[in-house]
C-alpha cells in the first residue's frame, strides 16, 4: 500500500546586504533558472546548518547575521510535487561570491551572480519563489535602506 511520499527538502538562505542605502539580494543562475543558495538537508542535519553549510559552499559567503531571528518562509511543492525548499534570510557585509567545485559535478553548480533589488529579484525568479519574496519585502520593509 504506498502512502504520498514526502517531498525532498532543501533549506537556503535568502542573503541580503546593504549597498548605498538599498537592499540586495542575492541571486544564483544554474542554467536559466535564478536561486538563492540551497541544498539537500542531510540526514541528522538541522536545516539551518543547511542553509549555513550550502551558501558557504555555494557562495563562498561565512558571515551571516539572522538578524530576523530564526525564521523560514517555504515554496509551494514543486517539481511535480517532488521537492519543497525552505529559506531563512540572512544579513551579510560580504560582497564577493566564490563559485566552488562541486564534487559530484566536477564543476560549480552555478553560472553567474547577481546582488540585486527586490523588484528585480521579482522579475529572475522563479513563481515557486514568488512567495518567498513577498515574505522577504515584508521583513526588509521599513528597515533603513529599504
Amino acid at each position: 500500500m504506498g502512502g504520498k511520499k514526502e517531498p525532498i527538502r532543501s533549506a537556503g538562505v535568502v542573503v541580503v546586504r546593504r549597498e548605498g542605502g538599498e537592499w540586495r539580494l542575492l541571486l544564483l543562475r544554474a542554467y536559466r533558472d535564478w536561486d538563492f543558495p540551497k541544498g539537500l538537508v542531510e540526514e541528522d542535519e538541522d536545516p539551518l546548518e543547511t542553509a549555513r553549510r550550502e551558501t558557504a559552499e555555494e557562495a563562498g559567503i561565512t558571515r551571516l547575521e539572522f538578524r530576523w531571528g530564526k525564521v523560514w518562509k517555504a515554496t509551494p511543492p514543486y517539481s511535480g510535487g517532488r521537492k519543497l525548499a525552505q529559506y531563512t534570510i540572512a544579513e551579510t557585509d560580504e560582497t564577493d561570491v566564490r563559485f566552488s567545485v562541486n564534487p559530484e559535478l566536477g564543476r560549480p553548480e552555478h553560472h553567474e551572480y547577481r546582488w540585486v533589488r527586490l523588484s528585480e529579484a521579482r522579475d529572475l525568479a522563479a513563481d515557486r519563489l514568488q512567495p518567498v519574496l513577498v515574505w522577504v519585502g515584508g521583513l526588509l520593509e521599513g528597515e533603513p535602506g529599504t
